[in-house]
């Protein structure tokens, strides 16, 4: 996708003197008001110290500022029928409301209270780092989610970037009120913020908002995460499980990448539905695996293609040999067919995306922080439609030609070493 160009009309952008980006977009068939900050700091943004402080962030954003208890900034938001929330990811931290449109101001200012005034307190934080820490316990019990951690870990050996998004118990239970407040004014700037509004919204009024909320956080430059590198390698961790959970992965490619759509149209033609590849060869015709998939994640500098599996410990070896013929086979077969399907359902996911607010939103947000303006729908699915089978064919190759990762945890004992899958995958 293509860095500069025209943005989205529908699209009202206006920049704050400190650097916050507000964007709204008006749509008429909807009553209600749906506000969000997008921040451009996550799990990544953290040095190895701080490991797990982004989410414990999200998570005290609603314990209390100087002007409302925790109780009142729920009390706030669910007395006018609204819904507060927030969430970490590796590259962003989000804080989103959802209220009556006459009720939008209300909701900026919460948002802006908990970003610029939180207190942090003692008692509280205490609280929270405990529920963290049985978050952290409950993520140790769920096999699927194990793997995923041991999978990051793996393909971005020692960087923060393949650090899981929780931290560690130790880490976590020595953060403090200072060690927030620093990362908070690091981090949080506001040339790396959006506020974005859609449904019944007014550009004039949100701007002015925005600028009572947030306006007085200062202008600042916040430091660049370190830039990721894919390493490989592979984590194995033999649990007595009924089933082997499995993800085989390779290098992806970055959002930013010219190769982003045809590696993400591989991706699905591969293992995106229950018309792909591998779902016919390892569920339907070989029973292997009650589900299987492929994925693509990417990142603003790297990205990570992977399969995933369940299988008995006495299918593992099998199951694996399959994949790698699967993938090998599609990375060179890809037809016409696959492709036009690829594409339908791709188009299809990032329209349905917009039919929500919440949506709306997201996209301008990540969006303007990614390329500094909002790509209108009809942009992108140009460059969908413009993708063609040598070059899905061609990225499936290039998956496929790096290094692997694996991560598996269960009855294992049978799982082939890392050297005889690379040299399955690239014979």
């Amino acid at each position: 996708m293509r860095r500069t160009g025209r943005s989205d009309p529908s699209v009202r952008v206006t920049r704050l003197p400190n650097g916050l980006t507000v964007a709204t977009e008006t749509i008429a068939r909807v009553k209600t008001a749906t506000v969000g900050v997008w921040v451009a700091a996550g799990s990544r943004n953290e040095r190895e110290e701080e490991h797990g402080l982004s989410h414990l962030i999200e998570h005290m954003a609603f314990k209390g500022t100087t002007r409302r208890s925790a109780r009142a900034i729920a009390e706030d938001i669910e007395n006018v029928g609204g819904e507060i929330n927030a969430a970490t990811s590796t590259e962003f931290t989000t804080y989103t409301a959802r209220v009556l449109a006459e009720d939008l101001d209300l909701a900026v200012d919460v948002l802006g209270d908990i970003l610029t005034d939180s207190v942090f307190d003692a008692a509280e934080l205490a609280r929270e780092k405990n529920v963290i820490l049985q978050e952290h316990a409950s993520v140790e019990d769920s096999p699927d989610d194990v793997v995923t951690d041991l999978f990051m870990e793996a393909a971005f050996a020692a960087q923060a970037i393949g650090r899981p998004i929780l931290g560690r118990p130790d880490t976590v239970s020595g953060f403090d009120a200072d060690t927030i407040r620093r990362f908070m004014a690091r981090e949080y700037t506001p040339a790396r913020m959006v506020l974005a509004a859609a449904g019944n919204v007014e550009h004039a009024r949100v701007v002015a908002a925005a600028e009572a909320a947030l306006g007085g956080l200062p202008a600042a430059e916040a430091p660049e995460p370190g830039t990721a590198s894919y390493t490989g390698g592979e984590r194995r961790l033999r649990r007595k499980l009924e089933q082997a959970n499995l993800v085989l992965g390779l290098p992806g490619v970055s959002f930013r990448d010219p190769g982003y759509f045809a590696t993400h149209m591989f991706t699905q033609a591969l293992g995106g539905g229950l018309t792909s590849r591998l779902w016919h060869e390892v569920r339907e015709t070989r029973g292997l695996a009650y589900s299987v998939d492929a994925f693509h994640w990417p990142f603003t500098d790297t990205g990570l293609f992977g399969i995933g599996a369940g299988t008995a410990a006495s299918d593992l070896a099998e199951l694996v040999k399959v994949v790698i013929e699967t993938a090998r086979n599609a990375a060179t077969g890809v037809e016409e067919g696959e492709l036009h399907r690829a594409r339908a359902q791709l188009k299809v996911a990032m329209l349905a995306a917009l039919e929500t607010p919440g949506g709306r939103i997201d996209r301008a947000a990540r969006q303007l922080l990614a390329w500094g303006r909002v790509v209108p729908p009809e942009e992108t699915i140009a460059h969908v439609d413009a993708v063609t089978v040598d070059e899905v064919r061609e990225a499936g190759a290039r998956a496929l030609r790096g290094r692997p990762t694996l991560a598996a945890i269960g009855p294992i004992r049978e799982l082939q070493p890392l050297r005889r899958i690379a040299a399955d995958l690239s014979a």
